[in-house]
Parts: structure tokens; sequence; C-alpha cells
């Protein structure tokens, strides 16, 4: 019980911190990764919140992901877009609502700054092998069905939202294409790093 209450502790800490460093990348305006200018372009195109896509968009890729993996819907999932979807709203429009961020060099610092944020949270909340979110679940249903490398699913699920992004008019800059080079190292190099700290917690 108490493994689980640890390992449920980070898994809770990892999305969290995910949802602020999805918002900085967001308010540094440089252009934010591919599948959170879909969302921003959603909030400017229907209307609700950026974390409110995140929560419909997330479920219905819990469903396509059933369907194309031929499995049952991985419900547990819904609590990452949950959790993800409603602190992304409380970090820009009640944390984050008077923040301005003017000049390139602040704005690339808040962007690499939640880039590595990011990549720390998903280094976190991976440890626990709890339900990945359906974004991650999404390239695994690729895989799984076509046998593709997770590395092409990886693509072709990044190109979808792109693609979505730039029809809804999200904000897709040079900041995506640096989100893209950055965030795979930055999660290569804290994965051990946030191994070790649960394990250390697990172990005391």
């Amino acid at each position: 019980m108490r493994a689980f209450v640890i390992k449920g502790f980070i898994y809770l800490l990892g999305l969290i911190t995910i949802s602020l460093g999805i918002s900085l990348t967001i308010n540094a305006e440089l252009g934010a990764g591919a599948w959170d200018a879909m969302n921003v372009g959603l909030a400017e195109t229907f209307g609700l919140t950026v974390g409110n896509w995140v929560i419909i968009i997330g479920g219905i890729l819990i469903v396509t992901n059933a369907l194309i993996a031929a499995e049952r819907p991985d419900l547990l999932a819904v609590i990452t877009i949950i959790i993800v979807g409603k602190m992304i709203d409380f970090w820009l429009i009640t944390a984050f609502t008077n923040m301005e961020v003017i000049g390139w060099f602040y704005q690339v610092i808040t962007l690499v700054a939640g880039i590595f944020i990011i990549a720390a949270g998903v280094a976190l909340y991976l440890q626990p092998k709890f339900s990945l979110n359906p974004i991650d679940n999404f390239m695994v249903a690729l895989q799984k069905r076509f046998g593709l490398s997770l590395t092409i699913s990886k693509t072709i699920t990044e190109a979808f939202a792109l693609i979505l992004a730039l029809f809804l008019g999200g904000p897709i800059g040079v900041g995506t294409i640096i989100i893209l080079v950055f965030i795979g190292p930055f999660i290569q190099f804290l994965d051990p790093k946030a191994e070790k700290v649960m394990n250390r917690l697990l172990a005391s």
C-alpha cells in the first residue's frame, strides 16, 4: 500500500509538472508543441478552454486507440487527461493570467524552461508504469496495429496534430521545432534521475 501511494504521488506530480511546462511553452508565444497548438487552435476557433479541449481530444483518443489496437479502452487514462486539462487551465487562467513574456530573450528562456519542465514531468509520470496519456497511447496503438517503429508512429501522430493545428490557426512557430528537437533528449536525460528519486522514496 505504501509503495502504491508513493507511486501515485509521483504519477500525480508528473502530470501536474507536465501541465506547468505546457502552459509555459504556450505563454512563450514562439510556437507550442503540435498537440498543444492544436488545443489552443480549437479553443480559439470553437470556444471552451485549452484544458477542456485537452480532455475532449483525450477522450476521443482513448476510444480511437482502443479501436486501432483492437483492445479495451484504457479508462484509467481518463485520470491523466482530467488532471492535465484542469491544471493547464489553472496555470493559464489563474496563475499566469497577467503573465506577459516580452522580448525574444525572455521568450526563449520561458520556452526552454517549459520544455525542460515538460520533460521532467514526463520522466516522473512514466516511472510508476501506470496508464499513459492518450497521446502516448495513440503512438503505441499505431505501433501495435501496423507494426511500425515507435519513431515512425511518433512522427505520424505529431504530423497529424501539426496539420490540424495549422488548419485551426494554432500557435505553430520556431518554438514548435525547438520542442520537437529537444523534448526527447531532455526526457532521456531526466528519466534515470526520476527513476532514482522513486527508488529512493520506495526504499526509505
